[in-house]
């Protein structure tokens, strides 16, 4: 098979690897008293998963470079489903985890779909066309957990497992069926794995468009870990209003990469890179600024991650195209890198805003661990400038 996926199977991909991460957020309490384990050990079944998806983007990256995009996609949703099955039948905790880390493989789907929309597409159009599916796939995370408070409550939590297995069956035989191979094996001389990823580290231009999607997308990471806590006693918001404050950046990603989808081709990479760091910046600074003089409020909280969530929805498809724009025959490995480091840098990021966001005014403090992450990505998008596109 030649013919490349179509846009709507490379949504799914993207889809399936963010449902599997948080649809079991609401089963946590319910496996924890099913299994007589503490809810923080319960957690881990989170944690666990996002360090298996860091270790594994930058192997899974550079064997779809070597091997062909197909048969490594196969491969990872094959892996998933099998996971996901075992997980529903799990009959311990152990092996409820270890099916559970397993998981982790539907973060290919994505690094596989980022390299082929660079397969087939230039570096401008590259950037539209992740903008278009990071809006497609961005009411992912909105729906998953609703979808899987659902499931918990009238069925149990392994049926949510159950769907996410059945899901995975159904995205490998989409996939079987749709997608035709953009890259095919290499069967001459081809660098290894590692000299590949040096290739690529020792690149100012790559380092600065990977550094610029990490701590962009630390910000979105920063602002989960301490919206919870300001929407309660910085707002005194009830938990059902929470959610509603949380959806604000996910909007504003969505429209962020709608814009970055209509206009990142004629705009160019690094302008839109740029504008959404200037969007992000500004709109936290004005929300700082009016929150440490007394003006502030839950509308200008609001405003301020709307703006967050909009700049990186401009951003973030611009500095994927860019890091894998410089080798194009490594864009796989580009994309599992780059992925690695966000993955990375956001853990970092919410494990260190849940220590600072308790102290007094809670929502500067947010505010500012925000528009640190979203400067850092700034200095980074300016490096890419000063550096070129590649």
């Amino acid at each position: 098979m030649r013919s490349p996926p179509h846009f709507a199977t490379l949504v799914l991909l993207t889809a399936v690897s963010v449902l599997s991460l948080n649809m079991i957020l609401p089963s946590l309490p319910g496996i924890a008293v099913d299994f007589g384990t503490s809810y923080a050990s319960a957690s881990l079944l989170v944690s666990g998963y996002l360090a298996v998806t860091a270790l594994l983007q930058p192997l899974i990256g550079p064997l779809a470079d070597r091997y062909g995009r197909r048969p490594v996609l196969l491969g990872v949703l094959f892996l998933f489903t099998l996971a996901s099955a075992g997980a529903a039948l799990a009959p311990d905790f152990t092996t409820l985890a270890a099916f559970r880390a397993l998981q982790g493989a539907a973060i290919g789907g994505y690094v596989v779909a980022l390299a082929v929309v660079r397969d087939t597409r230039s570096d401008a159009n590259a950037a539209g066309m992740i903008g278009k599916i990071n809006m497609a796939m961005a009411l992912a995370p909105m729906l998953g957990p609703i979808v899987g408070g659902v499931l918990e409550a009238t069925l149990g939590w392994r049926a949510g497992f159950a769907i996410l297995a059945l899901a995975g069956a159904g995205t490998l035989a989409i996939c079987w069926r749709d997608f035709g191979e953009t890259r095919p094996a290499q069967t001459g001389h081809t660098e290894t794995m590692l000299s590949g990823a040096g290739a690529l580290l020792r690149s100012g231009v790559f380092r600065a468009n990977a550094l610029c999607m990490a701590f962009t997308t630390g910000a979105f990471y920063t602002f989960l870990a301490g919206a919870p806590y300001v929407a309660q006693v910085g707002f005194g918001l009830s938990p059902s209003r929470l959610g509603f404050v949380i959806a604000t950046t996910t909007c504003g990603f969505m429209f962020g990469s709608f814009l970055s989808g209509r206009y990142s081709a004629r705009a160019g990479l690094i302008p839109t890179l740029l504008a959404g760091r200037l969007v992000a910046c500004l709109g936290l600074t004005v929300g700082l600024v009016l929150e440490l003089t007394g003006l502030g409020g839950l509308g200008t909280f609001i405003a301020a991650t709307l703006c967050v969530g909009t700049g990186n929805g401009l951003s973030v498809p611009s500095a994927s195209a860019g890091a894998m724009s410089i080798r194009p025959e490594l864009s796989g490995t580009a994309a599992g890198l780059s992925g690695a480091l966000v993955v990375a840098f956001g853990a970092v990021a919410t494990t260190f805003t849940g220590y600072a966001v308790t102290g007094a005014n809670p929502q500067a403090i947010l505010l500012a661990l925000m528009l640190a992450t979203s400067g850092a990505g700034l200095a980074a998008a300016l490096v890419v400038r000063k550096r070129g596109p590649g």
